[in-house]
């Protein structure tokens, strides 16, 4: 599940976020005609989206724990408080755990809802930070995978899975990779 598919709807109904302004799309991605660079640009999530082969490298930078792909979307500028909806289709009902490919320059906290009840509880974000790193702002690029990060029990058919930034924020979220646990 890409977090930057989150669900239509708008501010408060689809997610919530501290400004009306996307400082991704449309912001730090101008707008150019490109359907990265103008993702969703007139909502409030800030979404971008990973960028290599240029100088500096950017997400393909030797400070990655992983290297995600090229061309990946994602919810980025995220502050306590801040959510988002993203509604999955589930073939089986179950227990399923969930990897994160994510990066956050000072660890923090999210926690997931599954059809507005809380599931979770706090989840750990461990930071990326890495003191060896000499471009300073490339600190919130340093991609990494939280494996089995939630243990979330889902329902047959339609679930609405909430992503809530509890703390810290400045996280980028790129993806949850849902398996079902084996029994």
């Amino acid at each position: 599940m890409i977090c930057a598919y989150y669900d239509l709807g708008g501010e408060g109904v689809a997610y919530h976020d501290s400004d009306a302004k996307n400082n991704g799309s449309g912001g730090l991605n101008p707008a150019n005609g490109t359907y990265l660079n103008e993702f969703r640009m007139n909502e409030g999530v800030d979404t971008s989206y990973t960028k290599f082969g240029l100088d500096p490298k950017i997400d393909d930078n030797p400070y990655d724990r992983v290297v995600p792909p090229a061309g990946l979307l994602y919810v980025g500028w995220t502050v306590p408080g801040e959510w988002f909806n993203v509604t999955v289709q589930v073939a089986e009902a179950g227990d399923y755990s969930a990897d994160l490919l994510y990066t956050s320059n000072r660890g923090g906290s999210i926690s997931i809802d599954v059809n507005g009840e809380p599931s979770t509880g706090p989840l750990t974000i461990v930071s990326t930070f890495d003191a060896a790193e000499p471009v300073a702002w490339r600190q919130w690029h340093h991609w990494n995978v939280a494996p089995a990060i939630a243990k979330l029990h889902l329902p047959a058919g339609e679930a609405v899975l909430t992503v809530h930034i509890v703390t810290e924020g400045q996280m980028n979220l790129a993806w949850f990779d849902l398996k079902k646990a084996s029994k």
